[in-house]
């Protein structure tokens, strides 16, 4: 193999690492991070304390109350004398412990409905059925509250075990495919990328300089993935009704890519601290040697030194 081809292939092998480097990570994360119950749970709890989420939730909620009760109830509510109790209400109810349980099981009980409709081997026979799940435990948490609180009607709120649903059948049929590819990428994408770099650092003519620019690519893999995290955050915001919570989800997608935001800057330092010990690593450059030139003469020998008048 000859050393030009021995360069030209090792350059794209490690250019292709390196194109897989945030795609690696970014799958891996939907793959494994986001299907993870109990981290996303973990994850989602900080939240419970989040002013935009909990105002949020405040005025989905009090909303809610005030247009089943003016739809079930015989008497007729005034609603803009009895709305603002109610989100006071809620508001309150937002900043207690039963709060941050409800929250904690809600989440549980949806992620759970979301990744058994995935996961499940034959969807044939739910093809056309929603993803539903039942708050009715949550309900009945905060209508307690609400009675506690002294709120009027708040012990006529109905509680009922009604199917909830959280993703449309089309939705799930599309979800469903999408996630088995993100589980096959999610394993060999990043497994791919190392044996590419290390498949293309082993061909380099000079290894040094082809860990220096992996390294390089992998540090500029992290800031494209940095980016492109900052990028859908924009997107997904603009994307919202002008009626949606846009702090809230704000919110909510900050603490959901925190680990990927992390991975990439992880990616960058590595990246900036290999290519830097890799260029300091240099051993010192010697002088090189004049050759003679062609076509003159080759030096001859040195002329013997003159005897001195004491060795004659």
């Amino acid at each position: 193999m000859s050393r030009r081809f021995r360069s030209a292939l090792s350059a794209g092998l490690i250019a292709l690492a390196c194109l897989l480097v945030p795609f690696g990570a970014l799958a891996a994360w939907a793959a494994y991070g986001l299907t993870d119950t109990g981290r996303y749970v973990t994850t989602m709890a900080p939240l419970a304390a989040d002013p935009d989420v909990r105002e949020a939730v405040a005025q989905t909620v009090g909303d809610d109350i005030v247009r089943e009760v003016d739809q079930r109830l015989d008497v007729r509510v005034v609603r803009d004398s009895v709305a603002p109790f109610v989100h006071d209400a809620v508001r309150s109810f937002t900043r207690t412990r039963a709060f941050r349980t409800a929250w904690d099981t809600g989440n549980r009980v949806t992620h759970d409905a979301v990744l058994r409709a995935l996961r499940r081997q034959d969807p044939a026979g739910d093809a056309r059925q929603p993803v539903t799940v039942d708050f009715a435990p949550v309900t009945a948490q905060l209508k307690q509250q609400l009675a506690e609180e002294h709120v009027t009607f708040g012990a006529h709120i109905p509680v009922e075990h009604t199917a909830v649903p959280v993703l449309q059948a089309g939705e799930v049929d599309r979800l469903r495919k999408g996630f088995h590819v993100l589980e096959v990428a999610g394993l060999w994408l990043p497994v791919g990328a190392v044996v590419f770099a290390v498949c293309g650092i082993a061909l380099a003519v000079h290894r040094r300089r082809a860990v220096a620019a992996t390294a390089l690519g992998t540090a500029v893999g992290g800031a494209l993935l940095s980016l492109a995290v900052t990028v859908g955050r924009g997107l997904t915001l603009a994307g919202l009704p002008a009626d949606a919570p846009h702090p809230a989800v704000g919110a909510v997608y900050d603490a959901l890519t925190a680990t990927l935001r992390t991975v990439s800057w992880l990616l960058l330092a590595l990246g900036l601290v290999v290519a830097l010990a890799a260029w300091l690593s240099r051993g010192p450059r010697l002088p090189r040697l004049a050759r003679p030139r062609r076509g003159s003469a080759a030096p001859g020998p040195a002329p013997a030194p003159a005897p001195t008048r004491a060795r004659a």
